[in-house]
């Protein structure tokens, strides 16, 4: 019984030795001179976020090891003094020796293959790069300009060298083998750096950028753990953005490509969260409205899609507070304030007697709301002579905060202190501060402004247009 337990244990023991070996089965260490003494950090990805594998100590003459778990994908180093160094996190062990992580080619990949390729790729690329962008410019120099067309020699010559060098990248990527991460990772990497290039130089492979972007199998694990998904997408709307369309046929490539992504997700609520949430907030950022109220409305149309409760009320915005929609009505009950005066009576949206109502959520506490309002104030008497009344709405949950911040607005400021739960900032669903809606005489939504010169820009408009 006793040989038994004995066999027992030490099997035990085996197994919880194998489970921490597969847990934290790999490794990266090495020696960084310069920065001994220092922390030093291990990070990977996780679709669009940055997280922590390892952090440890470097020792005092540059010695460190960080063990991580389970993990394939590019990831980075990143010591206290914020240096950063790119490395591919897909061999068990990893060895580094250098000095500073600010200079690779201080960097040695001890028994590192991938990342020896990674390296060197980046130095000659980057080269053949600088070499093409030289060959380039003087291609058509001496195709064009009288005084070089002379040495029409040239012309070939430096066909051939553009060539050759096209070729030598392609042969290089050919020859990675097709098990490691890099020969995924280097093509997509590469198609990044090509696009500003493209979009500037060669206009004619703008088609094939947009192409092959629709082509990314968007479900493949590798992309979520690359750390440039988020650079794909927002370099692809860019691209389609500055390519030189019409804006008809711009905002129709943008919805064909929304439309793409959201098909290669549907299966996966998770992933089509993140990207939604990612796209409309680039969007939206852009000032792209059109394609950000499409991504919206399909989303929200099509049931078999389950969206969280917050990317939900994001897109509801457009859906229900849509340009061309009446905006509901707000009554003001609660603390209403002019230049420090409390107004008594009960007040609704209705009851101001303007042609536009400009309708601004915010609070004291917000950053942009102190100086978007600044720039309100400074507009108000002239926006006033042109029919445009203006009322604050605040989310602030205490009144002294509420009074002090509205003490000088010259317009109506109402607040019943309930901030996210009020009334109307939920009627409206306002879910980022400022928000801003421009109403006509009859609550009509007419401008979704996303800024005080947006607002503006809009008036003068309509007043010229008039006169």
């Amino acid at each position: 019984m006793k040989t038994i337990k004995t066999y027992s244990f030490n099997l035990l023991g085996l197994i919880f030795l194998f489970i921490c070996f597969k847990t934290y089965a790999k490794e990266v260490s090495g020696k960084l001179t310069y920065h001994a003494n220092q922390e030093i950090k291990l990070f990977g990805y996780d679709g669009f976020k940055t997280v922590e594998l390892a952090n440890s100590s470097i020792d005092t003459i540059g010695n460190f090891c960080l063990n991580y778990k389970d993990y394939k994908g590019m990831g980075y180093l990143e010591t206290s003094d914020k240096s950063q160094l790119t490395i591919v996190l897909n061999e068990s062990f990893i060895k580094i020796n250098g000095t500073h992580l600010k200079y690779p080619d201080s960097m040695k990949f001890v028994n590192s293959c991938e990342n020896s390729i990674f390296v060197q790729y980046a130095v000659e690329h980057n080269q053949r790069l600088q070499a093409l962008s030289g060959w380039n410019y003087l291609l058509p120099q001496y195709k064009e300009v009288e005084l070089l067309k002379l040495q029409s020699k040239y012309v070939n010559l430096i066909q051939k060298e553009i060539t050759r060098l096209e070729k030598q990248d392609i042969n290089y990527l050919s020859n990675i083998p097709s098990n490691y991460y890099v020969s995924w990772f280097i093509p997509l990497r590469k198609m990044l750096d090509d696009i500003p290039i493209s979009a500037q130089q060669h206009p004619q492979k703008i088609s094939c950028h947009i192409k092959d972007f629709r082509n990314i199998d968007f479900k493949n694990n590798k992309l979520y753990h690359s750390g440039i998904l988020n650079n794909l997408i927002e370099s692809h709307y860019w691209l389609i953005e500055n390519g030189g369309m019409s804006l008809d046929s711009m905002y129709s490539e943008m919805n064909i490509s929304t439309d793409i992504l959201i098909e290669k997700l549907e299966g996966n609520d998770k992933r089509l969260n993140e990207f939604s949430d990612f796209l409309f907030k680039l969007l939206e950022k852009r000032s792209l409205f059109v394609a950000s109220e499409y991504l919206a409305l399909k989303l929200l149309t099509n049931y078999s899609y389950s969206l969280n409760s917050d990317l939900s009320k994001r897109l509801e915005t457009y859906r229900v507070m849509k340009i061309g929609n009446t905006a509901p009505e707000i009554v003001f009950e609660g603390k209403k304030m002019i230049m420090g005066s409390e107004i008594k009576k009960v007040l609704t949206l209705s009851d101001l007697n303007s042609t536009y109502t400009l309708v601004v959520f915010g609070s004291s506490r917000c950053i942009s709301c102190t100086e978007e309002i600044s720039k309100i104030k400074n507009k108000y008497i002239h926006w006033k002579i042109k029919g445009v009344e203006t009322v604050f709405i605040s989310l602030d949950s205490n009144e002294n905060e509420f009074k002090n911040f509205v003490e000088d607005f010259p317009f109506l400021s109402f607040s019943d202190f309930k901030n996210w739960k009020s009334k109307s900032v939920q009627d409206y669903y306002v879910f980022t501060t400022p928000t801003l809606f421009l109403l006509d005489k009859d609550r009509k939504i007419i401008l979704r402004p996303r800024s005080i010169e947006q607002v503006d820009t809009w008036i003068n408009y309509k007043t010229v247009s008039k006169n």
